[in-house]
């Protein structure tokens, strides 16, 4: 996968430095430096989302923070203990991935939209044990896929699954799950 087509989750990079900052000495002034890049940077994206700087001075402004957080983690890797140098390193191999959102309009930089549209799925299978086949497994990614989409569309899902069966049962094409244009 191409860098531009994935962005890593900086909700969850700051978890990792915080995770820094629990284990002590040199790993803890890092992670709260790379915290403080941090904030910045939330500060600015959410500036550029609600339209109060521009996108270029946004990219303009990022680049020095783009090159400081990346200096952060390469010295951590070189001086912290190992999990924490080990981290870092694995941070590191995505560093494009990192910035995604700086150069590409539309992308967020965490995941939590994701997260939320699968936690419905995710509670689903913790509370009723997920399923006991293949058949079952392909049921429900199937059926969740369907209820989301709909939902996402502000489209009723009971309409929807309803006309779906009756399509079924007189051998005519099922709706289209896809949004009308």
């Amino acid at each position: 996968m191409h860098a531009l087509q994935r962005q890593v989750c900086w909700a969850h990079l700051v978890r990792e430095f915080e995770g820094f900052i629990e284990r002590g000495g040199e790993a803890k002034r890092l992670g709260a430096l790379l915290l403080a890049e941090v904030f910045v940077l939330f500060e600015w994206w959410h500036l550029t989302r609600d339209g109060l700087l521009s996108r270029a001075t946004f990219q303009r402004k990022m680049r020095p923070l783009m090159r400081e957080v990346e200096r952060l983690l390469a010295e951590a890797a070189d001086v912290c203990p190992k999990p924490v140098a080990g981290t870092a390193r694995e941070i590191l191999k995505l560093k494009d991935a990192l910035w995604t959102f700086v150069y590409a309009e539309g992308v967020e930089p965490t995941n939590n939209l994701a997260e939320r549209d699968l936690r419905h799925a995710v509670i689903w299978r913790k509370t009723s044990f997920g399923t006991q086949s293949e058949d079952g497994s392909r049921f429900v990614e199937r059926i969740l896929t369907a209820v989301m989409s709909l939902r996402k569309q502000d489209r009723n899902v009971l309409d929807a699954l309803t006309a779906s069966l009756e399509a079924h049962l007189h051998g005519t094409p099922a709706p289209s799950l896809l949004p009308a244009t």
